[in-house]
């Protein structure tokens, strides 16, 4: 028996989220505002994960995993600043991050994230 897949958020070339047996899978989330600096850009995306989650019914305490892309690693430390901060202490995710090219020269970041419905 298969299930129905629900997609939030459809563009043309993509969805912000898609739902399957229970699980979220979220796109990449970048910065709406790409003219602030590491700090500010995180804590965007991070509002952003956060909001893509609820829409999907699970919250940041359900992550299962998150994929972490810097364009500069050396920004690591202040990304891991607001990370800390943000992430439900006891229920940090497995997490990769990696310096990569974004798509857009403004995002200093980029997050993805796959987790589980409330």
């Amino acid at each position: 028996m298969s299930q129905d897949i629900q997609r939030i958020g459809m563009a043309a070339r993509y969805s912000e989220a898609a739902v399957f047996n229970g699980i979220v899978y979220l796109a990449g989330m970048v910065p709406e505002r790409g003219d602030t600096d590491i700090r500010g850009q995180t804590e965007d995306v991070l509002e952003q994960v956060a909001q893509r989650l609820q829409e999907a019914g699970s919250d940041k305490s359900r992550i299962l995993r998150a994929q972490i892309y810097l364009t500069d690693i050396r920004e690591i430390t202040v990304m891991n600043e607001v990370w800390d901060a943000w992430v439900v202490p006891g229920a940090a995710p497995p997490r990769a991050t990696v310096q990569a090219a974004l798509a857009n020269p403004a995002y200093r970041i980029e997050i993805v994230v796959t987790a589980a419905q409330a």
